[in-house]
């Protein structure tokens, strides 16, 4: 009998990461070694915003990340139905270059 637990990895949830960050603004910028996602909590009216939350990755992992968000939103539309981009963002913002709004 094979042994397959070998390449299983016991990921462990930390109670304060689990409750998670709310964001409605992520900020992407690059180098040639890595992908930088800033993810950024905005409020109506309120000029400042704050970055709850940095990921830093590299090329191939952002990549990986790409195809599974594509399709998890391509399952999550055959259930629910297509999403609607209904607020467009124009916001000013000088973090980096070369910068993504998302």
């Amino acid at each position: 009998m094979e042994n397959n637990n070998q390449n299983q990895i016991n990921i462990e949830l930390p109670e304060d990461i689990a409750e998670g960050e709310y964001s409605n603004l992520a900020i992407i910028t690059h180098s040639n070694q890595e992908f930088v996602i800033d993810f950024v909590r905005m409020a109506p009216g309120v000029p400042k915003a704050k970055v709850k939350s940095r990921i830093i990755l590299t090329p191939q992992h952002a990549k990986r990340i790409l195809f599974a968000l594509t399709e998890n939103i391509r399952k999550f539309e055959q259930m629910h139905g297509e999403i609607k981009d209904t607020e467009q963002v124009a916001i000013p913002l000088n973090f980096g270059n070369p910068t993504t709004q998302a």
